[in-house]
């Protein structure tokens, strides 16, 4: 593959296929599972970046810029990479170093975004790229999101060609998630406007580190946010995310009011942010600013990156944060990275029928009418996006 073009669909199919899936589950690839046993592997380049034209940025002197996608609010003199490593001042003009190169590219269950209350057991294409504009210490990916894109294994995917290959396969979401889609964002926007018209979902998972302006387009294009609330003190932020809390909460309460479909994560790592006050302040401020119905995801920590030597969390400590936060009055609280649990499953807050049972990324509905959004049991409503 020549720098430039984008992979094919043959590549398009394997890459997915590596990435974990099984696209294959979506009906519209049946007919091409032959070719999958061997598709060569979606063809990658150390060093493949564009120089797209970047947004929301302005010019501070004759060369230098500021960039005003996110709180870190980076000034730049020529070359300089901004914080995130995937924007760059490129003589005197902002640029993105990652439009149309992601370097993951994976298929996978809606409900390993996480996402629970959107379109239960279908299928999405994830895609991150290089870059990150928040440094977990606890990061999954770490290889390619605290990496700059100049040294990352990057392959060609256009908007354009993109939706193509989701619309001819039958994938129903995109999900721009792996590492943060805000600093790509002139990538996201530009895929979900081909995207949407062709009844393709948009979603992203990010950490909500972002200015109002560019959220609020983010908003108009998204169908569905998933935030990563990761902690509920600045101390935490700063120390072990390299970012604050204000300016996430401010996402949180600017993506609820806009009406896009909103999610929350909230990963709880021994020692750092388990401590079950704050925990109990967190969940009041979700209650008093969103209400109860968004919903929660409570998601067990295993060693990675610079966290490698602190303890997995105990199942026991985050059974006994959810119990705290449905005693707060929250209604959809989900244990994760816990499969088989039953805090996976949706119980009606009403009469206590499970809904929709999870174990891992299987979800079976057993009690859901997706057309209603109700409780087949006893007629409560659950919130939701149930159906395309």
């Amino acid at each position: 593959m020549a720098s430039g073009d984008d992979i094919d669909r043959r590549e398009f199919l394997a890459t997915c296929v590596q990435g974990g899936l099984g696209v294959l589950l979506g009906s519209g690839l049946s007919a091409v599972g032959g070719l999958l046993g061997s598709a060569a592997p979606a063809e990658a380049t150390i060093g493949n970046v564009s120089r797209h034209p970047a947004r929301f940025w302005e010019r501070t002197s004759r060369n230098s810029v500021v960039c005003r996608l996110c709180p870190h609010y980076c000034v730049l003199a020529p070359n300089e990479h901004g914080e995130c490593k995937a924007r760059m001042n490129y003589g005197g003009q902002l640029i993105s170093l990652v439009y149309g190169k992601p370097t993951a590219i994976h298929g996978d269950p809606i409900e390993k975004a996480p996402f629970f209350h959107f379109l239960p057991s279908t299928q999405t294409l994830a895609v991150g790229t290089a870059g990150c504009n928040q440094h977990c210490k606890f990061c999954q990916n770490w290889e390619f999101t605290q990496q700059f894109p100049e040294k990352t294994d990057n392959k060609d995917l256009s908007p354009r060609s993109m939706v193509s290959q989701v619309q001819a396969n039958g994938v129903p979401n995109i999900i721009f998630t792996l590492n943060d889609p805000v600093q790509c964002i002139e990538y996201v926007l530009d895929t979900a406007a081909l995207a949407r018209p062709q009844g393709i979902k948009m979603l992203c998972h990010t950490g909500g580190y972002i200015c109002t302006e560019p959220l609020a387009e983010l908003c108009q294009a998204m169908d569905a946010i998933a935030i990563d609330l990761k902690g509920f003190t600045d101390e935490y932020y700063q120390s072990v995310t390299g970012a604050t809390l204000e300016p996430v909460l401010n996402t949180i309460k600017q993506v609820h009011a806009s009406g896009t479909w909103l999610e929350l994560t909230h990963l709880v790592i021994p020692g750092y942010n388990d401590n079950m006050s704050t925990f109990r302040s967190m969940c009041q401020w979700i209650l008093d600013n969103l209400g109860g119905d968004v919903p929660l995801f409570i998601s067990r920590f295993f060693p990675k990156y610079q966290l490698r030597r602190v303890q997995a969390t105990s199942p026991d400590t985050l059974r006994n944060m959810r119990r705290q936060a449905y005693d707060l009055g929250l209604r959809y609280v989900y244990l994760g990275n816990m499969p088989g649990d039953p805090a996976e499953s949706t119980y009606c807050p009403c009469c206590g029928m499970k809904v929709i049972k999870r174990n891992g990324p299987t979800a079976t509905n057993t009690g859901l009418d997706a057309r209603t959004g109700k409780c087949v049991k006893c007629g409560y409503k659950i919130p939701g996006i149930w159906r395309a």
